[in-house]
C-alpha cells in the first residue's frame, strides 16, 4: 500500500504554482475595471508629486494652482489619490470645477485617499496602476517628489525615447527643485554618451502654474 504524502500547510501557503495562476485573474480584473472607468473620463492629465508635502507648504500651493489651471483648460486630473502633492492637485481640480480622479495603491502602510477625489480606483499591483496613468493621460506633470515621482517621470520619458508610445507632453514643475537632476543628466549622462542630446527635449521645465497648461496647449496646437 502506497502511503499518501501530505504537503505541510506552510508549503501550501508558499507554493507559487498554486497561487500565481489565480493571481492572473486578479490582475485581469484590475485592468478591466481600470479600462472601463477611465475610458469614460475623457481627456486627462496625470499629475505626480510627493505624498509627504505638508499642507500650506510652498510646493503644496504650487501643486494646487497647477491643477487648477490644468482643469480650467478642460482636462480631468489623475493623481495617486494620496496626501501631499496628490491632495493638492485634486484640491485644485475640485476648486476649478474639473473632474478629479484618484488611483489608489494598496501598500503595507495604508494610503488613505484624500477628500478631493471624485472618481476613485483601488489597485493592488503597481504595474497595472502605472498603465492607467499613461494610457489615459494627454500629459504628465511632474511636481517635486521622491522615488515614486522619479519613477513615473523616467518611465514616461523612457517609453517616449524608445517609441513604445507616441510623444506627449512631460512637464517638470519647479526648476529650483529639478536643476540638480538636470545638470547631472547634461554633464554626466549625456557627456558619457548614455543619452542623446535630443533625449533632453522629451520633457520641458516650467516654474509658473499657468505655464503648465500653456505648454500642454502649445504641444497639441502643433498637431
Amino acid at each position: 500500500m502506497v502511503k499518501k504524502r501530505c504537503i505541510p500547510k506552510a508549503d501550501l501557503v508558499n507554493d507559487f504554482t498554486r497561487e500565481d495562476p489565480w493571481r492572473v485573474f486578479r490582475i485581469m480584473s484590475e485592468f478591466v475595471e481600470g479600462f472601463e472607468v477611465l475610458s469614460k473620463v475623457g481627456k486627462a492629465v496625470s499629475i505626480f508629486g510627493s505624498a509627504r508635502t505638508a499642507r500650506g507648504a510652498e510646493y503644496y500651493k504650487l501643486g494646487e494652482e497647477v491643477a487648477y489651471h490644468v482643469a480650467k483648460a478642460g482636462y480631468a486630473v489623475i493623481t495617486g489619490s494620496g496626501s501631499g502633492m496628490m491632495e493638492a492637485a485634486n484640491k485644485g481640480t475640485r476648486r476649478a470645477g474639473g473632474l478629479s480622479v484618484g488611483l489608489n495603491i494598496q501598500i503595507p502602510c495604508a494610503q488613505k485617499p484624500n477628500d478631493y477625489v471624485d472618481t476613485l480606483l483601488d489597485f493592488r499591483y503597481f504595474f497595472v496602476r502605472k498603465v492607467m496613468f499613461v494610457k489615459y493621460a494627454k500629459a504628465f506633470v511632474i511636481l517635486p517628489g521622491g522615488y515614486g515621482t522619479f519613477d513615473e517621470f523616467f518611465e514616461a520619458i523612457t517609453l517616449i525615447q524608445t517609441e513604445r508610445i507616441n510623444k506627449f507632453p512631460v512637464v517638470l514643475v519647479g526648476s529650483e527643485y529639478w536643476n540638480g537632476l538636470l545638470d547631472w543628466l547634461k554633464k554626466t549622462v549625456l557627456v558619457k554618451g548614455n543619452i542623446s542630446k535630443s533625449d533632453l527635449d522629451i520633457f520641458t521645465v516650467v516654474d509658473k502654474p499657468k505655464e503648465v497648461a500653456a505648454a500642454i496647449k502649445k504641444f497639441y496646437a502643433k498637431r
